[in-house]
C-alpha cells in the first residue's frame, strides 16, 4: 500500500457497503456536486479558506465544467467519506490495487507524484541510493518510504506529518526528509527563509511513484465520462497547472 497523504486515498479498511449510485443526471438535477476534503490540510484544503487549497479550487473548476455548484463536505478521516455523502475526492492515487477496498472509481490521471528526498541546500546527497548508515532520514509513520529506507539500514526518524519532518530538516535535526514534492514545494513557498532542495523522484522505485486522479465515490458511467472530459479541458487550457502553481507546485505529466 502506498503512502497516504491528507485524503490522498489508498486502501482503507472498514468502509460501509456501497450506496445507491449517484448519477450525473442526479447531480445536475440537484445543481451541486459534493467534494470531500480535510478542513485543515494545506496545501490540499482548508476550511478557513485563506487560501482554500488546490483541492477546493480544482473542485470549483470541475463543478463549473459540469454546470453545477460545489458543496464542501469536511471530513477528518477517510472512513467518513461515504457517510458524508460526497461525490468526489481529489489527489487520489490512480492505482486499482491502492483503491481495492475504498471502492472508489478513478478518473484518467492528471499528474504524477510520489516520494522524493528533501535536503538542505548545502547537502551532498543526490538520490535515495546515496543514503547510508550515517544519514538520518525523516519519514512519515507507517509509510512505504519508511519501510523501504529502513530495509536499507538507513537511520530514520518518524513523524506524523510531512510538514513536521520538513521543519526538523530546516532545523538540522535530520539529514533528509522523504516527502512528496507537493508538500515540500508548499513548504518552500510559505517558508522561504527555510527553503529546502527537493531531489528528483527515483522512478526505479515503483512503490514511491504514482499517478493522481479524481476519486468518485459512487458514479455512473456518464459521471465518469463527464469528469474525464472536464479534466481534459481544464488541463488543455492550463487551469489545472495554474491552480497548483499558486501553491508553489509544478505538476509533472502522468505516466
Amino acid at each position: 500500500m502506498k503512502i497516504i497523504l491528507p485524503l490522498m486515498v489508498g486502501a482503507v479498511m472498514g468502509l460501509s457497503g456501497p450506496a445507491q449510485a449517484r448519477t450525473l443526471d442526479a447531480i445536475r438535477s440537484a445543481g451541486v456536486i459534493g467534494l470531500c476534503a480535510h478542513p485543515n490540510s494545506l496545501p490540499f484544503a482548508s476550511k478557513a479558506g485563506a487560501p482554500p487549497g488546490f483541492q477546493v479550487e480544482l473542485g470549483q473548476a470541475l463543478a463549473r465544467e459540469l454546470g453545477v455548484s460545489l458543496r464542501l463536505d469536511w471530513i477528518i478521516t477517510q472512513y467518513q467519506m461515504r457517510s458524508a455523502g460526497c461525490d468526489i475526492l481529489l489527489d487520489v492515487i490512480a492505482d486499482r490495487e491502492a483503491q481495492g477496498e475504498t471502492r472508489l472509481r478513478i478518473s484518467k490521471p492528471y499528474y504524477r507524484t510520489g516520494v522524493a528526498l528533501a535536503v538542505p541546500s548545502s547537502s551532498t546527497l543526490t538520490s535515495f541510493k546515496s543514503l547510508n548508515e550515517h544519514t538520518k532520514v525523516g519519514v512519515q509513520v507507517g509509510s512505504v518510504a519508511a519501510m523501504i529506507i529502513g530495509q536499507r539500514h538507513v537511520p530514520t526518524s518518524t513523524f506524523g506529518f510531512e510538514s513536521d519532518s520538513l521543519e526538523a530538516l530546516s532545523n538540522n535535526e535530520i539529514d533528509a526528509a522523504a516527502v512528496t514534492p507537493t508538500v515540500a514545494s508548499y513548504f518552500n513557498l510559505t517558508h522561504p527563509e527555510k527553503a529546502v532542495r527537493v531531489l528528483d523522484r527515483d522512478e526505479s522505485e515503483a512503490d514511491l511513484n504514482w499517478n493522481v486522479a479524481v476519486g468518485m465515490v459512487r458514479p455512473d458511467n456518464n459521471l465518469r465520462e463527464a469528469i474525464d472530459a472536464a479534466l481534459e479541458r481544464l488541463g488543455a487550457e492550463g487551469t489545472v497547472d495554474r491552480i497548483y502553481k499558486r501553491y508553489g507546485v509544478v505538476l509533472q505529466a502522468p505516466k
